[in-house]
């Protein structure tokens, strides 16, 4: 033992341990990854969850611990933007200058207090907590003291507070209210083309919590097998598609874990089964899908092909994503080929195909609900980097259908930079194309416009903002 005297305990309260809160601890680690490795959300709680359950045990981890914090990630991300604006109007520095693990304790805060019912005493004293096990004692107190202002009003009370009127700047009144980027505002704003009602809904549907939906693959499985589970409804507008209601486990269905089943957005979905039932010239024999993963469209696509015995090539760059593409298509009953390939110099002979899906890849804006933290990490200069990719491929597409076959140009994103004004260029150099109405090929879903292409609506459709443009080749 050591001879030196101990230090005296200073006067006071007796220093207590930190307690660490499983569900709030696990939600700041997926924050931090979403922040310092731009992880998907999506990709990272499923693994933390399961790690919590096996750490502290099923009776301490239960389904309740699992929803709150998956709703205090998601419920973080989607209204960052409003949450930054309320603690910038509560401390004394610029937002910048707050380190980036504090901020992430800070907005898991104000979410607590402003976006969910868990008490103020609770939300505050929970948030400290967490920063004293994350951040140490001395930014703890930072934490108590902007969340103690933050605590003084409510929702609405600090939007009236924070946002600018709508007359006064439209833009940024909704992208504080909303939390969008003001850019991501004004871009799908000119998509919907314009009024205040129609944005607001959509920005709206954009942080809602979106259901999780099946799609029954065709000669695998049935709408009605899925029916059976518990939490389960039938779909909207897929005559494949089966909604789970909160808290259904897609992993916990036997179809789906079989592969005969799998989760599929409904949008994503009549992309799909446009393309197969859009009329034809001639023959209808083989498939292909030119950007097939992860391969949610392709395992539709080669069911769908198997019904009517042809063939579907699916084709994905990355070796990785084509191994997805495999394993989703994996016990398809007809014949299919799976290949790792560039899309812009592909391997395949011109002319090869009666039926293409180019589903290119795109900034995301309509997997906002599913991605929120896209929204935030989306620039407009990335448009300019999709760009010649999805000119090209198109191109590709077109070259690679035969006369009187049909491409299916699609994206998840409403940007008309993505959407229409690809198609229109294309179009104008291939004058041995034609677009096709693709609105009588999505049979009883409203909503759909002047045509000739479709664009899909969280707001409207209850879907992903999926775009779908159908061209003939005729010469």
């Amino acid at each position: 033992m050591s001879d030196q005297p101990r230090r005296p305990r200073p006067a006071g309260r007796p220093y207590r341990r930190p307690q660490k809160d499983p569900v709030r601890f696990l939600a700041f680690e997926a924050l931090r990854a979403v922040d310092e490795r731009d992880a998907y959300a999506n990709l990272v709680l499923p693994p933390l969850l399961r790690k919590a359950r096996e750490k502290e045990g099923p009776d301490k981890f239960d389904g309740r611990d699992a929803a709150l914090a998956t709703e205090l990630v998601y419920g973080t991300l989607r209204r960052q933007g409003t949450y930054d604006a309320v603690i910038k109007a509560c401390i004394d520095r610029p937002l910048r200058e707050v380190d980036p693990p504090v901020l992430d304790v800070l907005s898991l805060g104000v979410h607590q207090l402003l976006g969910t019912r868990i008490p103020t005493h609770a939300a505050v004293s929970a948030s400290v907590e967490l920063a004293r096990v994350v951040l140490g004692d001395g930014r703890a107190k930072f934490v108590n003291a902007v969340l103690r202002k933050v605590a003084q009003d409510d929702l609405a009370g600090w939007i009236a507070k924070v946002a600018p009127s709508y007359d006064e700047d439209p833009e940024d009144h909704l992208s504080v209210v909303h939390s969008h980027p003001r850019w991501i505002v004004s871009a799908l704003w000119d998509s919907l083309g314009g009024g205040r009602a129609g944005i607001e809904e959509l920005l709206e549907a954009d942080n809602e919590r979106p259901e999780v939906t099946l799609v029954a693959r065709p000669g695998r499985s049935t709408t009605d097998e899925l029916l059976q589970e518990e939490a389960a409804a039938a779909g909207r507008w897929s005559p494949y598609a089966v909604r789970l209601a909160e808290g259904g486990e897609p992993g916990a269905i036997e179809a789906v874990r079989e592969g005969r089943a799998g989760v599929q957005d409904e949008g994503s979905q009549l992309v799909a089964l446009a393309l197969a039932n859009a009329p034809l010239d001639g023959r209808d024999e083989k498939w292909l899908d030119g950007c097939a993963g992860p391969g949610g469209k392709a395992a539709l696509l080669g069911a769908l092909a198997a019904g009517r015995g042809a063939f579907l090539l699916a084709s994905e760059k990355l070796p990785k994503r084509a191994g997805l593409v495999a394993k989703a298509l994996d016990g398809n009953p007809g014949p299919y080929q799976v290949i790792a390939a560039d899309g812009i110099r592909p391997p395949w002979r011109p002319g090869s195909f009666d039926r293409v899906l180019m589903d290119v890849p795109c900034t995301g804006l309509g997997a906002l609900r599913r991605r929120p933290e896209a929204r935030w990490r989306r620039r407009p200069e990335d448009l300019e980097g999709f760009a010649p990719l999805q000119r090209g491929l198109l191109h590709t597409a077109l070259d690679s259908v035969r006369v009187g076959g049909v491409v299916g140009y699609a994206t998840c994103s409403p940007h008309l930079a993505e959407t229409r004004a690809v198609v229109d260029d294309v179009l104008k150099q291939r004058p041995e194309t034609e677009l096709l109405d693709a609105r009588p090929l999505l049979p009883g879903v409203p909503d759909l416009g002047e045509g000739p292409d479709v664009q899909l609506w969280p707001h409207r459709h209850g879907t992903d903002a999926m775009y779908l443009a159908l061209i003939r080749r005729t010469g």
